[in-house]
Formats: structure tokens, sequence, C-alpha cells
């Protein structure tokens, strides 16, 4: 200490020009050694070392103020649950927090975790007050404050218009439909839905459906088809091309027909049970077959010597589902013909499958031509089957619709048909390109069982709006609760959705 308070003596004296001597240092050691000049000198350093505080203190405080301070945006209606980094802010010298104007927009601040939460029920660019204190301000200092933006976005599904389509229009359809029903032995809920890109500017719904069950010969059809946005009358197209797949099998899947094929089912399923053959999981892609001529029987006569239970079981399904699929390609063109426009203003693709509960399990059949998937998933969620490749990227070479007539001379018309012979099922599921794009993002993902498992997970609940698809209801309110599923929010995907779900 009496270092320090000769130094401060001698700092002040310089000031004055006053130094010292050898002759006069006495003084200088006499004074520093006094005891009240020392207590006094303590004060002195106390009060230096408070008014270095304050003045730190308040360039902390200069700074702060003019330093920006971004709190993460908010989004209206969606939860919000943000904890601020006052160390990454470089605010770690704050040792309390408060902010104002936040009670009204639905949000509180917890000093404690340093979070900010709740569902903000307004949107906007808002000023907020933050106010607080920093290391070495007293407990009881009046606590500084800084004016804050805090900008809570609208939500992306409100700036989204939700215009009528035309009742007017010739073609009109329902927006939004969904249904339930019993279909054998198993239950249907689907929903079809308007996208969203659709809805902002006042069109129609392009997707549709159609479903029944064949007491006579307990085969059930699902048909789903997704009219192309491009297409003037595609909206028609989809619905033209589900009704035909229904009244196509109502007509030709006959008692007799679907006997013979059981009959095919029972000895193939003896078989493998014997080991005498390998699981038929495709149809058969080395048969040809070609459609007869328009004024003849619209089946597919398949080129196939050799006789099998196998090649048998591939020409049945070849020729039947074929069949159905050009008598679809036909109720189009004469739709067209008749209406005096092109076909391709009809443009749809189209997915369909067929299924019958046997003593053994469930025979599933399906066809497709497009960008819309089946799956089948089994009993215990452990084994997962698409059904059909889709018409996507090199392999497909872009989109195809049930309206091209190409697609029924190509080489690649056998592998669109799928066979599976499975204990039981879970799921039989069939969606547009709106539920797919959004929920599987690529085609490989449809090819991963723990894909489909977490896209039933999000029917169950696990998404963003925690809406759940109750299956057990088994009840329009299923259908319903699917139909308010599909309004979920997936950026750059607003087409319509369809989904389709036997189980």
């Amino acid at each position: 200490m009496k270092k320090r308070l000769e130094s401060y003596i001698t700092k002040i004296l310089a000031n004055e020009n006053i130094s010292f001597s050898d002759k006069n240092k006495i003084v200088l050691e006499d004074f520093v050694a006094d005891e009240d000049n020392i207590s006094s000198m303590q004060i002195i350093i106390g009060q230096q070392e408070e008014l270095k505080t304050r003045i730190m203190s308040k360039l902390r405080i200069f700074e702060i103020q003019n330093q920006h301070i971004q709190i993460p945006n908010a989004t209206f209606g969606k939860e919000y649950n943000v904890k601020l980094d006052f160390v990454k802010l470089g605010l770690n010298d704050i040792v309390l927090t408060e902010f104002e104007g936040l009670e009204d927009k639905n949000l509180i601040y917890d000093n404690e975790t340093e979070t900010i939460s709740g569902v903000p029920n307004q949107s906007g660019d808002f000023k907020i007050k933050f106010k607080y204190r920093i290391k070495g301000e007293l407990d009881d200092s009046k606590l500084n404050e800084k004016i804050l933006s805090f900008i809570i976005n609208a939500n992306p599904k409100d700036l989204w218009k939700d215009l009528p389509s035309d009742q007017q229009d010739k073609y009109w359809k329902e927006n939004n439909v969904f249904t339930f029903e019993k279909l054998g032995y198993k239950n249907i809920a689907v929903a079809s839905k308007r996208g969203r890109s659709h809805a902002n500017v006042g069109s129609f719904r392009d997707d549709d459906f159609s479903f029944k069950h064949f007491d006579q010969t307990g085969w059930s059809v699902v048909a789903v088809s997704d009219g192309a946005g491009s297409a003037k009358y595609s909206r028609k197209g989809s619905e033209l091309a589900c009704a035909k797949v229904i009244n196509y099998f109502e007509n030709e899947l006959t008692s007799e027909l679907s006997t013979k094929f059981d009959t095919l089912i029972s000895s193939y399923h003896q078989e493998l049970n014997n080991g005498n053959t390998a699981v038929l999981n495709n149809v058969d892609k080395s048969e040809e077959a070609d459609f007869k001529d328009e004024n003849d029987v619209e089946v597919l006569e398949v080129k196939e010597e050799k006789v099998s239970i196998q090649s048998e079981i591939s020409k049945f399904i070849y020729s039947n589902l074929g069949a159905c699929a050009k008598a679809v390609y036909n109720c189009l063109e004469e739709f067209s013909i008749k209406n005096e426009f092109s076909i391709k203003d009809l443009h749809s693709t189209l997915i369909f499958s067929l299924f019958k509960k046997y003593d053994f399990g469930y025979v599933v059949l399906s066809f497709g031509v497009g960008d819309c998937p089946i799956g089948i998933l089994n009993k215990d969620f452990t084994e997962f089957k698409l059904m059909n490749w889709l018409d996507v990227g090199d392999f497909g070479g872009g989109t195809r619709f049930i309206t091209m007539p190409e697609i029924f001379v190509s080489d690649k018309f056998s592998t669109r048909f799928g066979f599976k012979i499975i204990d039981d099922f879970s799921y039989l599921i069939l969606m547009t390109d709106g539920i797919y794009d959004a929920k599987f993002v690529v085609e490989a993902n449809l090819e991963k069982l723990e894909k489909w498992n977490e896209f039933l997970a999000d029917l169950g609940g696990h998404n963003d709006d925690k809406i759940k698809v109750d299956f057990e209801k088994r009840s329009i309110e299923t259908a319903e609760s699917l139909s308010k599923w599909m309004d979920f929010w997936s950026p750059g995907n607003h087409d319509d959705r369809t989904l389709a779900l036997i189980y």
C-alpha cells in the first residue's frame, strides 16, 4: 500500500511540476508511512474502483444498446419454443433478463430457462422491450431497456386462397371427398382433396378414386387416378378411369373366371408348401402379348407354349388386368371422340389393386401406369412390398398416362403387373403423388420399410399439426380425420392428394 501511495502522490505532484530529490525524499517517505494517509489512500482507491466499475458498466451497456440482437422468428399458430443463447449472442455478462410485449402475443419468457414459448396468436413485425441487468450492477438497480424487433411470420397456409370451383362446369366434381366402408374382410378409409395450387386459383380437383367388393366372387378392387394438371379435362379422365375399372371387373370377373383362378392359386399354394416352385412376386416378364383388334374381344392373347401353374397365373393376371387397363383406354378414347376433343385432354395416371381372402391368406394383384405407388405391409409391420414401379426418372422416362396407346405395345407393359400371396396384411395403400412427393420425397424411399413405418407414425399423430387418424373407430370419423390429416404443410408440394388405406 505504501508503494501505491508513494506512486499516487508522485503523480499528483508531477502534475504541479513538483518532484522529489534526494534532499527532500525523506518527506515523501514519512508521508506514506503515516497510517492516516494510508487510510485516506484506501478510501481513494475504493472510490476509484467504484468509479471504474461504473464507467465500465456504462460502456458495456452502451455496447449492448448498439448491438444487433435478433430473436428467432416465430410463425403464427405454430408452437414456438426457443432458448436464447446469450453466450452465442455475446451477452454472457447478463445476469437478469425480462421481456415486455410478449404476453399479448400469447408468448411467455422464463428467466430460469431463458426460454420464450407459446403459440403466437398474431403475425407481423413487432417491437418488444428487452430489460436486463449486467454483472457489477446493484441488485436493486433499475433494469436497462433495449427495444428489439420480433417477427412473427404469417402461417404459410393462410397465404393460399381457397376459391370455389365452378359448379356450373360440365365436369365439376367435389373439392374434398372422403368415405369409409367395409371391404370384404377388411375396411377402407379413403380421402381425396383438392390441392392448394388448385384452390388458390379456383380450379378443380383432378384426382379420383373408386372401390367395390364383389360378394359373389369374394374379390375387392380399389382404383386411384391422378389427372394431369396440364390436361384440360383430366378431372373427368381420372373419374372415368376409376369408374371403368370397377365396371370392368363387375362385368368380366365372373364366378366361373374367379373359380378358375381359385383353383390355380390353391394348386400354386400347395406347390409352394411342397417347395416345388419359387415364390411368384411379379408377373412372368418372359410372356409376350398383343391386344386383338378393336372389333374383336378386348383381351390379351398370351403367346406361351409351356403350360405350368406359374405361367397360368401369369396369363390370368396379364390377360384380365391388362384387358381392364385397355378397356379404360378405350372408354377414355370413346369419350374424347364423342365430345370432340383429344384424348390427351383426359391424361390421367391409373393404379388399381384387387385382393381376395383365401384359407391360407390373401392374394393381392396390382396394375400401375404413372407415378402413384401401391404398397403393402405385413401384419406385424416387419415386411413391405412395393406392388408397382413408378414412371419417373430415367427408368420410366417421365410420367406415363393410361391415355397413351404406346404403353400397351411397350416391352415394359408386362412389368406393370404385381402379384403377391401374403398370410395377412396390416395395410394395403394406394396414393397419388400429392402424398408420395411430400412424405417420401424420392422414389428410392418407397422401397424402405422404415420410411413406411414413419409414414404410419405420421398418420398416427407424429406430425407438426398433431392430427391423428384413428383407425380403431372404423367409421366415417376415420376417413374424416384422414381428410384433415391431408391438410399437412409441405413446402413446394401443393398438388391434389388422394390416399386409400385398406386395413
